[in-house]
């Protein structure tokens, strides 16, 4: 079984042989969603090693919680334990993210092109490809507010659709597309700035 490719029927299977506390079941979901989850708490945390440590803190409350899970998207579910365990750890460590935030592989190598970068409505694919890119979009990512970021990074870079994102935030679906779009403006904005205007400097 290749975890990055387990299928629904498969992956319901080893979530319902988890919820008997079987740990061999429940690993192999680790495996298919550890990247995941460790980079949507590098988005948000903006530091490996705090990453690390939500990522594993997370799974251990999927663990311990999973025979609440009731059905639906099991990834949805995973993104909304650890958005929330980061806000827990952003509260008691009383710090925000202030790094570039770098997307990166399960080789902990920078991923040149995020899915969000692609994005049509940017209209830039002629260019996406470009690290250097990357590095600009990704730093822009950090830029936003919080309510912006974490509707971009669900929809754009993991490709929820707009019912889970809007259920893993808690927010309407209404409410998701206005923060998204506006985020999108955003991030075209100070991209086309970056473009028209690049810093000289460096």
């Amino acid at each position: 079984m290749k975890f990055a490719n387990i299928s629904n029927l498969e992956e319901s299977f080893l979530i319902l042989k988890a919820s008997e506390a079987d740990k061999e079941a429940f690993n192999h979901l680790v495996l298919k969603y550890q990247n995941m989850i460790f980079n949507q708490a590098y988005y948000m945390l903006g530091d490996r090693h705090s990453a690390e440590d939500v990522t594993q803190e997370c799974f251990i409350k999927a663990f311990i919680q999973i025979d609440r899970f009731r059905g639906g998207s099991f990834r949805s579910w995973l993104l909304k334990i650890v958005i929330n365990t980061c806000y827990d750890e952003m509260r008691r460590s009383k710090r925000h993210p202030t790094k570039p935030l770098i997307p990166e592989n399960g080789n902990s190598e920078e991923i040149e092109s995020p899915a969000w970068v692609t994005d049509p409505n940017y209209s830039l694919q002629a260019i996406v490809e470009q690290k250097e890119l990357s590095r600009i979009l990704c730093s822009m990512l950090n830029e936003l507010p919080e309510i912006y970021r974490n509707p971009i990074t669900l929809v754009d870079l993991h490709e929820l659709n707009y019912s889970e994102a809007a259920e893993v935030l808690g927010i309407p679906i209404g409410t998701l597309k206005s923060r998204l779009a506006r985020a999108r403006f955003q991030m075209k904005s100070k991209l086309q700035t970056t473009l028209i205007f690049p810093d000289i400097s460096a």
